[in-house]
């Protein structure tokens, strides 16, 4: 009886040996040269400028309940050209009376190191309200057509011309409430801004109407 509980003991103990050989024998050797992951390219964001505004809003509206938009712009960057109604960086300017200031908003999608932070943040110091603040601004509400919708618009009076001389022509964008209308219009800018530009399609932001065009 004793040898045979010995020979019991010996086979369990040798199988248990035997199988910790075989699973340390199956492991794929580590090779040293095997290259690093390489990191995710985070790729830039784009937004069109309803898009960025709405980002915006909210943080307009916790430094101040009456906050109310006065002027929203693409800012160009490497990035994007600007075609198509999107940009990677918008700067929105906001005007509350109760707090005599203006507040200005920057909605980034830029990974870029020269660029603002990534996502919404207020920028610099508040400004002045005035009597121009004041009459430029105009209820968030009444921006009902978006960028690329302007774009396309702007393409159909002239932009299209423009586009084909130059495939990478840089087009901004500005929203500001026209005086006269009482309501904010779109400008699109076919140049790097408001005084270097080769054209310019002016649409209205809430029934999307051609307005005008010009150089």
């Amino acid at each position: 009886m004793k040898l045979c509980r010995f020979a019991l003991i010996s086979v369990v103990s040798f199988t248990i040996l035997m199988e910790g050989c075989s699973s340390s024998d199956n492991k794929p050797a580590e090779s040293p040269n095997q290259p690093a992951a390489q990191p995710e390219v985070k790729q830039p964001v784009l937004y069109t400028g309803v898009e960025a505004f709405n980002h915006m809003i909210g943080l307009a509206m916790k430094w101040a309940p009456d906050a109310q938009p006065a002027r929203l712009e693409a800012v160009l960057t490497p990035e994007a050209t600007g075609q198509n109604g999107k940009a990677t960086i918008w700067r929105g300017y906001f005007a509350s009376p109760s707090r005599r200031a203006v507040k200005t908003i920057v909605c980034s999608g830029s990974r870029r190191s020269d660029a603002p932070p990534f996502g919404t943040s207020t920028e610099g110091s508040d400004g002045p309200y005035n009597a121009d603040a004041a009459s430029l601004v105009f209820l968030p509400l009444l921006v009902k057509t978006d960028t690329d919708k302007a774009f396309e618009i702007a393409q159909q009076h002239g932009g299209e011309g423009i586009i084909k001389k130059d495939a990478q022509q840089p087009v901004t964008y500005v929203l500001l409430k026209d005086r006269t209308r009482n309501v904010p219009v779109w400008y699109v800018i076919y140049g790097t801004s408001e005084h270097d530009r080769k054209g310019i399609g002016v649409i209205n932001a809430t029934t999307g109407a051609f307005v005008s065009a010009g150089k």
